[in-house]
């Protein structure tokens, strides 16, 4: 089948956020004590869920209630610096070769992601925008079922999408719905990792949207 709806991860593939990502997180650990985080580190071993990851880094167990003050120091230090943040370079120039629809689908909080891609001057760019408007369930898989309601409201059928995105809970997300996927070595992971997933993996948006083309 022809792939002709495309689904745009947000977080680490359009939005070049990794930076202000291992910031923050490097932020919430030393509140406790814990150790700097390396880029390196972060994108070889992070983990959902989240609470798992700083259990790795801290060398020992988090429960619920130290995780949710950690998050919540996480995303205070997020939003605080979000307007240092800019487009993935040839992000627009990725958006404007595709030749079918597309919507963006996010793992990011609902009310901060419309603004936010307000202010980014992409509105009217997408046929729907989706953040998350219920608590996370936090593990790898959230983003599968998240996928799913997307692309009903979308009324797409899966067959027909290929999603772009840089992380294995993007690779996973596509493959439980049956559509493709073209994974971005920008944004969060390991360009290693993203390879072993056996998708197509990308250096820019551009090529990923020509792999898109092909998938």
């Amino acid at each position: 089948m022809t792939r002709t709806h495309l689904v745009w991860d947000w977080n680490g593939t359009l939005l070049n956020d990794f930076d202000l990502v291992l910031s923050a997180t490097n932020h919430a650990l030393g509140t406790i004590g814990g150790p700097a985080v390396t880029a390196d580190h972060h994108r070889r071993h992070f983990v959902r869920p989240v609470a798992d990851y700083y259990a790795m880094v801290l060398g020992r167990a988090v429960d619920a209630d130290e995780f949710d003050q950690l998050d919540a120091i996480f995303h205070d230090a997020y939003r605080a610096g979000l307007t240092t943040c800019a487009l993935a370079d040839d992000a627009v120039n990725a958006m404007r070769s595709w030749d079918g629809s597309q919507s963006l689908l996010s793992m990011w909080f609902h009310e901060d992601l419309v603004p936010a891609v307000t202010a980014f001057g992409l509105d009217g760019r997408f046929n729907r925008v989706d953040g998350v408007q219920v608590a996370l369930g936090g593990d790898r898989a959230f983003k599968a079922g998240h996928l799913a309601r997307h692309l009903s409201a979308l009324e797409v059928d899966s067959g027909s999408v290929v999603l772009i995105g840089d992380s294995l809970d993007d690779a996973d997300a596509a493959r439980s719905v049956g559509a493709a996927a073209v994974l971005y070595t920008g944004g969060f992971t390991d360009e290693e990792r993203l390879r072993a997933s056996g998708h197509p993996v990308a250096s820019s948006l551009s090529e990923a949207v020509r792999l898109a083309s092909a998938a």
